[in-house]
């Protein structure tokens, strides 16, 4: 059985688990700890790791039963095709939200225009700003070097 990626309605991803166990489905929803701050108050509260998505694990060919379930929107596809989650990748989710010295987590998307610092790699600790990207490929400008780098993405 293959883990799939559901798209559920803004705020809805607690309720949206809740109801594919409810009907049998295997699903998870992965949740943090974060304090907010309100004008008077600090409080604790759980919120998803990744705002409108669920994990559901299932069958291709129960794949139609999530929609049984309020607030599912749709499958996320990648590639024209339902975006597919590998197991070891579920469990490296779980594992680091066990983890004691997470103090918090947050997750972003990058856009154009966005200046990253990249990691890893020939061209690692270098800063470059986001000139373009697609499904395939990513054009980045690294300022510092007088060069553009151009990265293709590995399918899947």
């Amino acid at each position: 059985m293959n883990w799939y990626v559901v798209y559920t309605k803004p705020k809805w991803e607690k309720k949206v688990a809740e109801k594919l166990s409810q009907i049998g489905i295997e699903c998870y929803c992965p949740i943090i700890t974060q304090v907010k701050q309100w004008s008077d108050r600090k409080k604790k509260v759980e919120v998803p790791l990744f705002n409108s998505y669920v994990f559901v694990q299932l069958e291709e060919s129960d794949r139609n039963s999530v929609f049984e379930a309020a607030g599912v929107v749709r499958y996320l596809f990648w590639l024209g095709k339902p975006a597919i989650v590998r197991d070891q990748e579920i469990d490296i989710i779980k594992t680091s939200l066990k983890a004691d010295n997470i103090s918090d987590v947050s997750i972003t998307s990058i856009k154009v225009g966005d200046k990253i610092k990249l990691e890893s790699g020939v061209f690692s600790n270098q800063s470059a700003i986001v000139k373009e990207m697609s499904n395939t490929y990513c054009i980045l400008v690294l300022e510092s070097l007088g060069c553009v780098l151009k990265i293709r993405y590995n399918s899947i």
